[in-house]
């Protein structure tokens, strides 16, 4: 059976590498693992999605309507984007963190209120992580992607795969303390 995971985001947060780990680690568990990244103006502060697909055979890396066992959102706003993905018992994991669009800090809009409150209305397996609090408490905001790691390969019972050396991999090694810190902290949520 093939399971289908959005991580959706802003770009900085680290969306693209999480979605590395996760699929590394899938492969060396042996599931057939197809990745895509959508990131338009992502530099920019703009939206960034990766899809990830794994099973025993995957075809394609895309993530249809209504198809998306898991959406985690890097920021709260994001979901809106994509939530017409999610399958009707989906789960949904929101990282409680928000980062104003241009239009918002110039005064042209006004960021939705009450999101977490019509994201838990709307799927009845939403979980609203603080990965921003937990990661600034560690030291640095910016491995809130590893703490929602953490979060999603406890959500996907996926513990047997060795994530702290995918990470020593992965990150640059003045980091890697810090980041397997914060995959630990998020795996305890």
């Amino acid at each position: 059976m093939t399971k289908n995971i959005l991580l959706v985001g802003v770009g900085g947060q680290g969306t693209i590498l999480t979605s590395k780990i996760l699929s590394r680690g899938l492969m060396e568990k042996g599931y057939d693992v197809k990745m895509s990244e959508i990131h338009g103006m992502s530099q920019r502060g703009g939206t960034v999605t990766t899809q990830i697909r794994f099973g025993e055979k995957v075809y394609s890396p895309v993530v249809e309507k209504g198809t998306a066992d898991i959406i985690v959102a890097f920021e709260k706003c994001e979901v809106l984007r994509c939530i017409e993905s999610l399958k009707k018992d989906g789960i949904l994991v929101v990282n409680d963190y928000e980062i104003q669009p241009v239009t918002v800090a110039i005064g042209a809009a006004k960021y939705p209120t009450e999101l977490i409150e019509s994201y838990k209305e709307a799927v009845e397996n939403t979980y609203i992580l603080d990965a921003f609090g937990i990661a600034k408490e560690l030291g640095n905001a910016k491995c809130m992607n590893i703490v929602l790691l953490g979060a999603l390969v406890k959500m996907l019972a996926l513990e047997e795969i060795d994530w702290k050396a995918l990470i020593k991999d992965e990150v640059p090694p003045k980091a890697v303390e810090l980041n397997i810190k914060a995959f630990e902290n998020g795996y305890a949520i």
